[in-house]
């Protein structure tokens, strides 16, 4: 719902700010005020081409901002809003600056965007029906959007999205592998180069921090005999050593152990002690013995780590990823030499894919042309209500050209409209005027009241042309469309007014020598006098007056 809308700098607009709330919100003013200016500015908001001209006078830039609160169920826009790393929490803040120097600005959820991420976003949540604006009833991907609408396809369509996508990865998958014979054979030959490389290397787990470990003790062997060797004689086989202290002293002290008995306890411990030292000696004269400088060694040692290192470089950080790699390789290449075995795999799942993808598109072909000529109907219906008593709106569900369907199908929607009796039907586009499209919008919107996912409906002139009885049909059918929706009505008739939930009354005046565009919303006093003014003219009489107040009663405003 669209909440706030800021406009500055843009047409006959100085400053504007206008809070929007629920329901159905009508603007009024006379001919030429300046009522589809508010258009102008939602349609660019909408991914309008901006143009120079739309900056008022005297203005370096217009600006034209917007809060749009999205509805907690509008799961799609959420999450494509939510994947380009746009804010939305509260609410989703848009932005349109044109500058004179045509560098024109576009922010959308706190970040700089595009007037195609516009279309996309803010066209998906806001619809306008105008002379100036026929996108979203005109446009051959809107109308199959607004048929699938009617129909509810949204599971449907779900399905439709995931087997599409099944179907391509499945194709891709096919086409990948199949493609080219000889660089499969290619990667073949590289593939046992590698491997016979790996395994010919006779790798094991972890054996290269053993080898460092052995190459750091031959590099240092000289070192490790010599202090070995001297913690040997100092603890053992020395003059002086530890070990033979340790015992004289042992001796002495237990000689005395009979005059105090306190020293056993520590002539024991002393006796361990030496017993330990002892052990210690013997230890490193063995571990001396055993060190060897061994040049011829250390040469292989090297050798076989930069073997490993140019492996680990070129397969993987460590040798487990080596071995890792070769795993992967040996099953890559167990495929590849099965592979006619592979190919029929993936053909049979390209084959399943598309079985299913044109299943999905079937069943999708079916609802739409159901609910084509239902939406057809109801919205013939309501046109003749609209005093559009001979018009007809053809629902056109056509199978596209071919082999597999896209993401939504294969089918190929047109709208048909025929506003006379005895006309053929012909694309709407084309055929059909300003305040015909707007009641024609009117009628589908009507019809999808409970099932679209716009939430935000524009109406500019939508009683072109009418009066009376359809005019007050007009009122009554907005206003049952705005129990489902926000609705903004641009209207001349006091028939549609009376219906409003909010109403604005937009002015236009000098202003320090400039013409300027005001517009004030309206109290229930103020709707009144604007009522009358509507039915009898700048001085309506007491009747005029009377009737409007009947009117705004009568309706429940």
């Amino acid at each position: 719902m669209l909440t706030l809308l800021r406009i500055s700098g843009f047409a006959l607009i100085d400053e504007l700010e206008l809070p929007l709330g629920p329901g159905l919100t009508v603007v009024t003013g006379e001919t030429g005020a300046g009522k589809s200016i508010l258009v102008e500015a939602l349609s660019l908001l909408r991914g309008r081409r901006a143009a120079a001209d739309l900056i008022r006078t005297g203005a370096d830039e217009a600006r034209v901002e917007a809060l749009i609160e999205l509805p907690p169920d509008d799961a799609e826009t959420r999450e494509a809003l939510a994947a380009a790393g746009r804010s939305f929490d509260e609410g989703l803040v848009v932005r349109r600056t044109i500058a004179r120097n045509g560098r024109g600005r576009v922010h959308l959820g706190g970040g700089i965007a595009t007037a195609a991420d516009l279309a996309a976003t803010v066209g998906r949540v806001i619809d306008i029906a105008s002379q100036h604006d026929q996108q979203s009833l005109t446009d051959p991907a809107s109308q199959l959007a607004i048929l699938d609408a009617f129909a509810d396809n949204r599971t449907l369509l779900a399905e439709m999205d995931r087997a599409h996508r099944g179907l391509t990865e499945a194709v891709s998958a096919l086409a990948s592998f199949d493609a080219d014979a000889r660089a499969r054979a290619e990667r073949q030959d590289l593939l046992r180069f590698q491997l016979a490389e790996i395994e010919g290397t006779r790798i094991q787990a972890g054996e290269d921090d053993a080898l460092r470990a052995e190459r750091e003790r031959l590099r240092g062997a000289e070192k490790l005999e010599a202090a070995a060797g001297r913690g040997e004689d100092v603890l053992y086989a020395g003059e002086g050593a530890v070990a033979g202290t340790m015992a004289g002293v042992a001796r002495e002290l237990g000689a005395l152990t009979a005059v105090d008995p306190a020293l056993a306890p520590m002539v024991e411990r002393l006796r361990e002690a030496h017993v330990l030292v002892e052990d210690v000696a013997r230890d490193l004269g063995r571990y001396r013995e055993g060190i060897r400088s061994d040049p011829a060694r250390l040469s292989e040692l090297e050798d076989r780590l930069f073997l490993l290192g140019r492996l680990c470089r070129k397969h993987g950080g460590s040798l487990n990823d080596v071995l890792a790699r070769a795993e992967a390789m040996q099953r890559e290449l167990a495929e590849i030499e099965s592979a006619d075995d592979a190919i029929a795999a993936r053909r049979a799942a390209r084959d399943s894919a598309r079985v299913r993808a044109a299943a999905c598109a079937a069943t999708l072909l079916g609802t739409r042309r159901r609910a084509a000529a239902a939406l057809g109907k109801k919205v013939d219906q309501t046109l003749h209500e609209l005093a559009l008593t001979d018009a007809r709106l053809v629902v056109e569900v056509e199978r596209a050209d071919g082999d597999d369907p896209g993401r939504r199908g294969h089918d190929r929607v047109r709208f048909l409209f025929a506003p006379n009796l005895g006309e053929e039907p012909r694309p709407l586009a084309r055929i059909a005027s300003g305040g015909e499209l707007s009641r024609v919008m009117l009628a589908v919107k009507q019809a999808l009241a409970r099932t679209d996912q716009v939430r935000t409906y524009v109406f500019d002139e939508v009683d072109a042309g009418v009066g009376g009885g359809a005019a007050d049909t007009i009122g009554r059918k907005l206003r049952h469309i705005a129990g489902e929706r926000q609705v903004i009505a641009i209207t001349h008739l006091p028939q549609i007014a009376a219906y409003a939930d909010h109403h604005w009354h937009v002015t236009k005046s000098p202003r320090k020598g400039r013409t300027v565009v005001v517009v004030n919303q309206l109290s229930a006093e103020e709707r009144a006098v604007e009522i009358a003014r509507m039915l009898g003219g700048a001085s309506p009489s007491k009747e005029a007056k009377a009737h409007a107040e009947h009117m705004l009663r009568r309706r429940g405003s």
